[in-house]
């Protein structure tokens, strides 16, 4: 619906402009140029629709690594781990409000599924597409690793963007060693 997406989107404006204490429902309503009423009849608060935002950015993200994934280009799996590093930049970069949002850890660590922790929701996406797309292996240690990895770059590309605006470019290819080096010991 055309309306609701208005409304993420002034959410995602507002959440760069501000970030999220500084959000409200009547903000997101006047920049989505519809009544509060509207804002009230999908989502009951601004939790809500931050919710609905990343779970949109979840999406986005996954539909976006499957791409590049199935362009090919790596002899193994692991080398995935470069192209998923590389789309979560380019949304940090260039999608408005990733950077603010991310995934909603900055609001909730368990803002995409109430029973499960933001990067283990990711982390199911991701073993997903590795095994769906890039050739991985179904298996008890292919979700340890990846849950592993997933909260190991989550660290440190967090510390690369906080040490410079666009992610300082030492910090995110110490995140890409990290990566192939940790699934290359398990599975390589």
């Amino acid at each position: 619906m055309v309306r609701v997406q208005r409304m993420l989107d002034a959410c995602a404006e507002l959440l760069d402009e501000g970030g999220y204490t500084n959000l409200s429902t009547t903000r997101i309503a006047e920049r989505a140029g519809v009544a509060i009423g509207s804002v009230y009849q999908f989502f009951p608060d601004k939790r809500a629709i931050t919710q609905a935002l990343g779970l949109r950015y979840l999406d986005l993200f996954t539909a976006r690594v499957r791409e590049r994934l199935s362009a090919g280009g790596h002899s193994h799996w692991i080398q995935a781990a470069d192209a998923i590093i590389d789309e979560y930049l380019e949304m940090h970069r260039t999608v408005p409000g990733f950077r603010s949002l991310h995934f909603g850890d900055v609001v909730d660590t368990r803002l995409l599924d109430s029973a499960t922790e933001n990067n283990r929701v990711i982390a199911a996406r991701i073993r997903t597409l590795l095994t769906s797309v890039a050739g991985a292996s179904e298996s008890e240690d292919l979700d340890r690793a990846v849950t592993v990895a997933v909260e190991a770059a989550d660290a440190v590309l967090k510390l690369a963007f906080r040490t410079e605006p666009d992610g300082d470019p030492r910090l995110i290819e110490e995140t890409k060693i990290l990566l192939r080096n940790y699934l290359g010991h398990h599975f390589g």
